[in-house]
């Protein structure tokens, strides 16, 4: 199966992981020693508004390519009805592209293009 049929949500799914694990990474090497402190510093990154909005500057600064654009709009638009309670649908579409454009790069072996992403969001 080629990476571009996969399902959106499960590019996703992977994307989320991964994505979670570089912001852990990243708090690590900022000092952060206790796991409370740790996860309220997380949320900055990883709750569906922050990633939401992190996606929407890369697009707005024109930081994604026109490949990475069509995962992220293809995930944005997959349909689903849930959604976590604690934001919108909308967010929460935006939320799933980042991640789904995270899953797809990392199941083409485009780990530098991860970190360029990731630094762009942990760097900003």
């Amino acid at each position: 199966m080629k990476v571009v049929e996969i399902n959106s949500l499960v590019l996703a799914y992977l994307g989320d992981t991964i994505y979670e694990n570089y912001v852990r990474r990243y708090l690590i090497n900022q000092g952060i020693a206790h796991v409370d402190e740790l996860q309220k510093s997380a949320v900055k990154y990883v709750s569906a508004k922050n990633q939401a909005a992190y996606l929407q500057q890369m697009i707005d600064q024109g930081f994604l390519s026109s490949e990475e654009l069509e995962i992220v709009k293809r995930a944005r638009n997959y349909k689903t009805t849930s959604h976590p309670k604690n934001c919108d649908i909308v967010t929460y579409k935006y939320a799933t592209g980042l991640e789904a454009l995270i899953g797809y790069l990392d199941l083409n072996n485009q780990h530098d293009r991860i970190l360029e992403i990731m630094n762009f969001i942990l760097e900003d």
